[in-house]
């Protein structure tokens, strides 16, 4: 690879890393090219990344975005979202599906983080069910009060009837 095309690689890894909140490192070691592609599907679907990056590249990339304390070692594919519970799901989700797919490392929210925080944050529910219970919890309420009246309203005319 060029000088300057590893340059240029490594300012949009760096400028990725900067605005995101969640780094998982994965080794990928034996899987195919249609696996990888599985996983780079289900990754769009949930609004992120996933790039297989050369060692080298990307130490400076995290380094320059201010990610430092995971060794970075053997084959890797770097996953990495604004969503922390998002990036950590499709790894995990991944990884149990997959046995040649490992999380090794990660970063949430710019610090480092082992196996079972990342493992720990894909079992959390994810935005849009948390969205989902808030606005149950906001209807419940408003549901009870219209079941109410309807009652009242049937009792009335039966009375009237």
């Amino acid at each position: 690879m060029l000088k300057s095309k590893k340059a240029e690689v490594i300012a949009q890894l760096t400028n990725s890393f900067e605005n995101t909140t969640a780094v998982v490192i994965c080794d990928y070691k034996g899987m195919t090219v249609s696996q990888l592609e599985e996983l780079r599907k289900a990754a769009r679907a949930k609004d992120t990344s996933v790039q297989v990056v050369k060692n080298s590249l990307a130490t400076i990339a995290l380094n320059n975005a201010g990610m430092s304390g995971v060794e970075i070692k053997d084959t890797n594919i770097f996953v990495w979202s604004d969503d922390v519970i998002a990036a950590s799901k499709i790894a995990a989700d991944f990884a149990k599906t997959n046995d040649k797919f490992v999380i090794k490392a990660g970063y949430l929210d710019k610090e480092p983080a082992d196996v079972a925080k990342i493992e720990a944050f894909a079992k959390l529910p994810g935005r849009e069910e948390l969205l989902g219970m808030l606005a149950a919890t906001w209807m419940a309420p408003i549901t009870n009060l219209a079941i109410g009246i309807d009652a009242l309203r049937k009792k009335k005319e039966e009375e009237e009837a």
